[in-house]
């Protein structure tokens, strides 16, 4: 893996400023621990940190083709660059290493914005054609690699593997977006292609961008959906396809010229992957991070690790300061992010990097086979709603619902609310509320009201909507699983994997996120993932002779542990923070809100755990990212 950035000048060929590139390239050296590399020249200037890890005596960067006129900067790999070569150079095309980056060069040189099409991997790129006079920028269909943009005032354009690349840049205005703030706390990430300053962008999943000298900012141009048509075929049929599809795409995803490990949680879907590379490929480390309590799934990795002779790694979570981890989330992901579970995957990349360069997880099973508990909530609400006529749903289901109070702590049987609440909301808006962490009455609590005013209708439940519409399904499971690709996924799962093993210098590959894999999870029929209680179920059905059933059929636990606990605990230290000058000289939240929330989680009638943790991620922000400046940012917008 590695890191990128670079200046473009949008007007002209004014100097780009070789110290502001190699200082936008230094912010990334975590990315790529085995050296930098520079392209300047009048009007654009591209760098380059490396970690080596395919061709690395001849795979530097940045990269030019034979006369000059192209250069490269490269995140990712190329999986089906070995099956390109002979394509391109049937074609005429000279290569003169063996890495996948020269391939997206000539790529780009037979196929041109098209090129996008033959590329099978994990990818953020910016290629500069001097003929052409074009800068084209790219991200991987999912958005595993991440890249960062923003067009300053004076005309020059300016990129970056992460936030940290940017905010080196003076001239760059660091305004918080209201809306931003807004969507962090409804879904405890920032969704693309927003970020929590106004004027920076991500560049979205399957997206491209092309930029010409004189010609002013183009919008971002999609160029692939997933396809979401639904496939009958036979229980056998799809165990079998299965089976060959996850071995296709984790052999594509063991070529490395380093040493190669695993991560095994010991839940279905990293298992799975050990057990599939395992066959492929002898001598493989993995690497394990264990939960105190009930949330441990350690001695189910054990029981993987030892079936099929892995070199098992483990260390135990419970020595993790959670409190203290939160105030390196700004730094490690440059704005807020809120998943807990990046603390983790932090210490399980670092325990990684000690033995290993590359590493294979197993994300993206719970979102191609239907996995969350969520997913199969959805479908149990779709079924009441359509029985349900919608006059009934809105009205007397919706005001039981108002009235219902709220019993966290009561049985489940009594916890009723949710349930209502969704069952009278349309299918999207009553989706957004399972994946929302906090809700609007809560939020419109928690903020000041500058803020409030400020977010002009904001809704983060309309992002939902939206992808269940572009879905183009009809099948609700369908449109669930669309609406985690756009969001939870890229958002949430793979920035956080991504942030959490480049800050460990370690590149992390995810068979199941193979896009072909993808549409077929997509393709199966409903009962074919969820049938009978049980999800992921020819998942699990296929992996029966290499998995033993302890592993396969039991309750699902996340990658990570409750903290409701350590906040009572630690209630001083939490309240110290959350009530300090870092949060609270933004002016965005309201300290009486945040006083009543700690004292009632303190007391252990109420578990506000959740949004805590999120409050804490902010401060952590605003300590390390905005510092002094953090008062009157939210004005200032």
């Amino acid at each position: 893996m590695c890191g990128i950035a670079g200046i473009f000048d949008l007007t002209g060929q004014r100097p780009v400023g070789g110290v502001l590139l190699r200082r936008m390239t230094t912010a990334l050296a975590h990315r790529g621990p085995d050296g930098d590399g520079f392209h300047e020249e009048p009007g654009v200037g591209l760098g380059h940190r490396r970690l080596a890890i395919v061709d690395p005596n001849a795979g530097h960067q940045p990269m030019h083709n034979e006369t000059g006129a192209v250069t490269i900067v490269f995140n990712g790999m190329i999986y089906n660059f070995q099956s390109l070569r002979p394509r391109l150079e049937a074609a005429g095309h000279v290569f003169r290493t063996h890495c996948d980056t020269e391939t997206i060069i000539h790529a780009w040189e037979q196929w041109g914005t098209d090129c996008l099409a033959e590329l099978d991997g994990m990818f953020a790129f910016a290629l500069w054609d001097r003929t052409r006079e074009e800068l084209f920028l790219a991200r991987d269909r999912l958005g595993k690699k991440p890249l960062y943009y923003a067009a300053l005032a004076d005309g020059r354009f300016v990129f970056g593997s992460e936030m940290a690349a940017l905010t080196t840049v003076p001239e760059l205005p660091r305004r918080l977006s209201p809306q931003a703030v807004d969507d962090f706390f409804a879904y405890g990430y920032v969704p693309d292609p927003d970020t929590i300053y106004r004027d920076v962008r991500r560049l979205p999943p399957a997206h491209a961008l092309l930029l010409r000298r004189g010609g002013g900012m183009a919008a971002p141009r999609r160029y692939w959906h997933a396809a979401t048509a639904i496939r009958p075929r036979s229980e056998a049929d799809a165990i079998a396809e299965l089976g060959e599809r996850l071995t296709a795409a984790t052999a594509a995803r063991l070529v490395a010229d380093v040493p190669l490990g695993a991560f095994l949680s010991g839940g279905v879907d990293s298992s799975a992957v050990v057990a599939t590379a395992a066959r492929l490929r002898q001598g493989i480390d993995t690497f394990t991070i264990g939960f105190p309590g009930r949330e441990d799934e350690s001695p189910f990795a054990a029981m993987v690790a030892q079936r099929y002779a892995t070199t098992q790694h483990a260390e135990q979570a419970s020595a993790i300061d959670f409190i203290d981890a939160a105030r390196d989330q700004g730094r490690i992901f440059g704005e807020p992010f809120g998943d807990q579970s990046a603390v983790p995957t932090f210490h399980v990349c670092r325990l990684a990097r000690r033995h290993a360069t590359v590493a294979i997880s197993g994300d993206g099973g719970d979102e191609v086979f239907a996995g969350y508990r969520r997913y199969r909530w959805h479908m149990l609400v779709e079924a009441a709603r359509g029985l349900l006529p919608a006059s009934v749903r809105r009205g007397a289901i919706g005001r039981l619902a108002a009235i219902y109070p709220k019993l966290d702590r009561a049985p489940r049987w009594l916890r009723a609310k949710h349930t209502l609440t969704e069952l009278s909301l349309d299918s999207a808006l009553g989706y957004y509320r399972t994946v929302a962490r906090v809700h609007d009455a809560a939020r419109q609590a928690l903020f000041a009201p500058d803020l409030r005013g400020a977010l002009d209708g904001n809704d983060p439940s309309a992002r939902i909507a939206a992808l269940m519409e572009e879905s183009g399904s009809d099948d609700p499971l369908v449109q669930a699983q669309y609406a985690d690709l756009g969001t939870w996924l890229p958002g949430a799962m793979l920035t956080k994997v991504d942030r959490a093993s480049m800050a460990n210098g370690l590149e992390v590959r995810a068979p199941f996120l193979d896009h072909r894999f993808v549409e077929f999870g997509l393709s199966l029929p409903a009962p074919l993932k969820l049938r009978g209680g049980e999800d992921k179920y020819v998942l699990k059905r296929a992996l029966e002779p290499l998995l033993p059933r302890e592993v396969l059929y039991r309750p699902k636990q996340g990658f990570a542990m409750s903290l409701a606990g350590l906040f009572r605990r630690e209630a001083a230290r939490l309240r110290a923070r959350l009530l300090g000058p870092a949060l609270l000289d933004t002016g965005l939240f309201q300290a009486e809100t945040i006083g009543r929330l700690l004292d009632q989680h303190a007391s252990g009638r109420f578990d506000h755990s959740l949004v805590l943790w999120q409050l804490l991620v902010f401060e952590g922000f605003a300590a390390s990212e905005l510092g002094s400046a953090a008062a009157g940012t939210l004005a200032a917008a």
